[in-house]
C-alpha cells in the first residue's frame, strides 16, 4: 500500500487510461490534458517517456468549470458501472486522477472536480493510489455519483466504487471527442482517398445486385476498403456487421443516378470514364458535382470550416493561410481545431500545445505537423465539390504558411 501511495499524478492517469481504455479498443478516443506533456511534475519530478507516450495524445478539453485530466469516449464494461445499460450512445467518460504531492493525495478534491464535470459528461471518475483513499472519501463519492478507482504500484486497479452513467447537454469542447469516437471522426481511421467521386460510387454498387467489392473495383477504384470507408465517413452507408446498408443520405444517390441514367450499370460506367481525371469535379460532372457537394456538406467538419472561412473573409481574410485558418479556429473552437488539423502523436501535440492549450506559432508552419486526412484529402474533395480554391497536399509536401483555404464563392458582406 505504502509503494501505492507514493504513485505521482502522471502515472496514475497513465495505468487508468490503460484499463479504462485500452489500445486495442479501435472503437474508442481519449486524450490527456495538456499538463502531462511537459517533462516535469512536482518537487522536480521527471514525468517518464514512457509515461508521456501512454498518456499521449494530449488536448485540453473544457468540460463544466475546469479541464479534465482524461476524456474520451467508450462502452465501458460492466465492472465499471452501477448499471448495465448505457443507450444508444457509448458514454463520455472523464477521470480526475490524484497523486502524491506534498502534504499527501487530496482525493476528496478529486471527487469534487469529477463531480463537476458530470454536467456535461455521462460517467465520471477519480483515480488515485489506493492506499491513499479513505473511507469517507468513498461516501463522498457515493453520494455525488463519482466512481473511485484504486491504482497499485504494479499497475492494477480496483474498482471502489462504481458510478451510475447520467444524461448531460454535452458542451462544443466534448462534442469535438464525441466527434472523434464516431465514425466520422478523423482519428486512426480515416479518409484516405480525395476524390468524393469514389465514395459517392459506393451506395451505387450497394444498390446493384452483383458483388458491390467487384463492381467498385472494376469501374471506380482498386482501394475498395478506402473507398467503404470514406462513403461511412461521409454519412452514405452504416456498418452492420460483415455487412452494410444504406442511409437515407446514400439512398438519394441511388435515386439520383437513376434519375440520370437508364441504370446503375450505366452510372457505374460513367464512373468508369472518370478514373484518373485531374480535373476538378464539379467542372467534369456538374450534376454530380453538386450533389457531392451536399454529401461533403453532410460531413460535421465542412459546416464548421465553411462558416469561420466566411467570417474570416468578412473581417477581411479571404485567402487564409494553414497556419492562418488554424490560429483563427483555435480561438472560437481550441478542442475541435486540434483533433481536426493536428496529429495526435505525442511529438506534435507536445511542441505544439502548451500546459494551459495555447498554440505555439512555429509548429504550427511544419508540414509535419498536420493530420494528412484533413490538410489532403478532405481539402482534395472540398475542392472537388466547389467549396475551397485550392486542392489538399500532403504533409511531406506542405507549406503552412502558403497553403490557401479559401472559399470559391464567399458570400459579400451587405453594404
Amino acid at each position: 500500500m505504502a509503494a501505492a501511495a507514493s504513485l505521482t499524478e502522471p502515472t496514475v492517469l497513465a495505468h487508468t487510461k490503460s484499463q479504462l481504455f485500452p489500445e486495442d479498443d479501435s472503437d474508442s478516443y481519449v486524450v490527456a490534458d495538456t499538463q502531462f506533456a511537459r517533462d516535469q511534475w512536482v518537487e522536480d519530478r521527471e514525468i517518464a517517456a514512457e509515461v508521456t507516450s501512454a498518456l499521449a495524445p494530449f488536448n485540453h478539453v473544457r468540460v463544466g468549470s475546469g479541464y479534465p485530466d482524461l476524456i474520451g469516449v467508450r462502452r465501458l464494461e460492466a465492472e465499471y458501472l452501477a448499471v448495465d445499460r448505457l443507450g444508444d450512445e457509448p458514454p463520455l467518460v472523464v477521470v480526475e486522477a490524484k497523486g502524491r504531492k506534498r502534504g499527501g493525495v487530496d482525493v476528496q478534491r478529486g471527487i469534487v472536480q469529477a463531480y463537476d464535470r458530470l454536467g456535461e459528461a455521462n460517467v465520471a471518475f477519480v483515480s488515485a493510489p489506493a492506499g491513499a483513499i479513505t473511507a469517507t472519501d468513498r461516501t463522498l463519492a457515493r453520494q455525488l455519483n463519482v466512481g473511485v478507482l484504486g491504482v497499485e504500484a504494479d499497475g492494477s486497479i480496483e474498482v471502489l466504487e462504481r458510478p451510475r452513467v447520467v444524461g448531460n447537454r454535452t458542451a462544443e469542447e466534448a462534442t469535438a471527442i464525441r466527434f472523434q469516437a464516431s465514425a466520422q471522426g478523423v482519428a486512426d481511421r480515416n479518409f484516405s482517398l480525395n476524390h468524393p467521386k469514389n465514395y459517392l460510387a459506393v451506395p451505387l454498387a450497394l444498390a446493384h445486385d452483383r458483388d458491390h467489392r467487384a463492381l467498385l473495383d472494376a469501374h471506380v477504384i482498386s482501394a475498395v476498403d478506402g473507398a467503404i470507408d470514406g462513403a461511412a465517413f461521409l454519412g452514405l452507408i452504416d456498418e452492420r456487421g460483415a455487412s452494410y446498408r444504406l442511409t437515407s443520405l446514400g439512398q438519394e444517390v441511388v435515386r439520383f443516378a437513376l434519375r440520370e441514367y437508364p441504370a446503375l450499370d450505366d452510372a457505374l460506367a460513367a464512373f468508369e470514364q472518370w478514373q484518373r481525371s485531374r480535373k476538378r469535379f464539379r467542372d467534369l460532372a456538374p450534376r454530380w458535382g453538386q450533389l457531392a457537394r451536399r454529401v461533403v456538406f453532410e460531413y460535421p467538419a465542412t459546416e464548421l470550416l465553411v462558416t469561420e472561412l466566411q467570417t474570416m473573409h468578412d473581417d477581411g481574410l479571404g485567402r487564409p493561410s494553414l497556419v492562418d485558418l488554424v490560429t483563427w479556429l483555435h480561438e472560437q473552437h481550441p478542442t475541435f481545431t486540434v483533433e481536426l488539423f493536428l496529429r495526435g502523436d505525442e511529438d506534435v501535440r507536445e511542441r505544439a500545445l502548451t500546459a494551459d492549450g495555447e498554440l505555439r506559432t512555429p509548429v504550427l508552419e511544419e508540414g509535419a505537423s498536420y493530420h494528412s486526412p484533413t490538410v489532403f484529402q478532405l481539402k482534395a474533395m472540398l475542392f472537388h465539390a466547389g467549396i475551397l480554391t485550392e486542392r489538399g497536399s500532403e504533409p511531406t509536401n506542405l507549406d503552412p504558411r502558403t497553403d490557401e483555404w479559401g472559399l470559391c464563392e464567399p458570400l459579400s458582406r451587405r453594404r
